[in-house]
């Protein structure tokens, strides 16, 4: 393709090499090179075929480089997202895109003053779990919908590298976290947040969180509970949600789950059931006839589809998916978490 766009990456660890392996694959995208600045990791690009700049001036100053891919510790995305558009490139920041609101708006304000693409990659928003949730979500399957349950859990800990470290930007709502918050978000994106109360907890790790609780409350009434967790070994659900008709499950990354709603309201009556040590009709399971159980609606997600819009914007002048305004909306309920985990109360929010 002869109007390819040439990219670089900027931190060649895990989520690095995983940008620059999938740019090399994209017909409308070309790998320049990487840097990094660890010599090693430098050396394993180039065995690779990849070439490896000396530093990252020289990254810059190659007037080929139209995008450059932050993949770095947290701490140091705005020094460098700043540096890059000031050298004329446009910037995707890996997430979280940078620590704190007041970082993010010298960012932003760095792009509207460059003229240059600035975003982070939020890469769930295609997730196939998300989609199918959304639909079910968006199209009203279950009625109105009343709670949403979205959880990670494992059973590790936080890996032993920087992801641990609180001044390099670590701990879980910082990693899982912003992205499923993101996916919060992005559901209702035409639905405001008006709080939040949450807790940390610090099992494994007591630098940093090694998980969190969340509860966000939208303008129409939703309640909708973000778990981020490492050290479970029994895992509910990815998706819990709870409508007036009926209730889904997503189980895992698969999408094995069903969907489960009501035939018939009017078919109230219940035999009472032994429950523990008495009786209870309100607890009783429904009856076949009153209940209808479904297959999921699953979706596929692209995430190609996030590369083909940075083209777009920088080719044919589109709107970017991941816009400002979600950026900050994000990062501003982050720090709202953070603050009511610090202050065991419920934060007012206008989001």
């Amino acid at each position: 393709m002869a109007d390819k766009i040439n990219a670089a990456v900027i931190g060649y660890g895990g989520m690095g090499g995983w940008h620059a392996d999938r740019i090399r694959k994209m017909k409308k995208f070309n790998l320049a090179g990487i840097y990094d600045i660890k010599p090693e990791r430098n050396t394993i690009a180039e065995e690779k075929g990849i070439h490896a700049f000396a530093s990252l001036e020289e990254l810059l100053a190659d007037e080929s480089i139209e995008v450059v891919t932050i993949a770095t510790y947290n701490d140091v995305h705005k020094e460098i997202a700043i540096k890059a558009m000031e050298a004329g490139k446009n910037v995707i920041s890996e997430k979280p895109v940078t620590l704190s609101v007041t970082d993010l708006d010298e960012m932003i304000a760095a792009s509207e003053r460059t003229g240059k693409l600035f975003t982070v990659h939020q890469n769930r928003r295609w997730d196939s779990d998300y989609l199918t949730a959304k639909k079910i979500y968006d199209g009203g399957i279950l009625g109105k919908t009343f709670r949403i349950e979205s959880r990670v859990q494992g059973s590790r800990g936080i890996p032993g590298d920087w992801r641990g470290i609180k001044q390099y930007g670590g701990g879980m709502v910082l990693d899982w976290g912003v992205h499923l918050l993101d996916q919060a978000l992005t559901m209702n994106d035409g639905n405001k947040l008006v709080s939040v109360y949450a807790t940390l907890t610090n099992i494994t790790n007591y630098e940093c969180d090694d998980g969190f609780y969340a509860t966000l409350t939208f303008e129409n009434g939703l309640e909708y509970f973000v778990e981020v967790t490492t050290n479970n070994f029994i895992n509910l659900p990815l998706w819990y949600i709870l409508g007036e008709n009926g209730t889904a499950a997503i189980d895992d990354w698969d999408q094995n789950g069903k969907i489960v709603m009501v035939e018939d309201w009017e078919n109230r009556d219940a035999v009472p059931v032994l429950a523990g040590q008495g009786l209870t009709k309100t607890m009783a399971p429904r009856t076949d006839d009153s209940i209808k159980e479904f297959p999921l609606p699953k979706q596929h997600g692209e995430w190609t589809e996030y590369y083909e819009n940075i083209y777009d914007v920088i080719r044919n002048g589109a709107g970017q998916i991941v816009t400002h305004r979600q950026m900050r909306r994000c990062l501003s309920l982050i720090e709202a978490i953070f603050e009511s985990a610090a202050t065991k109360q419920v934060i007012p929010l206008s989001l």
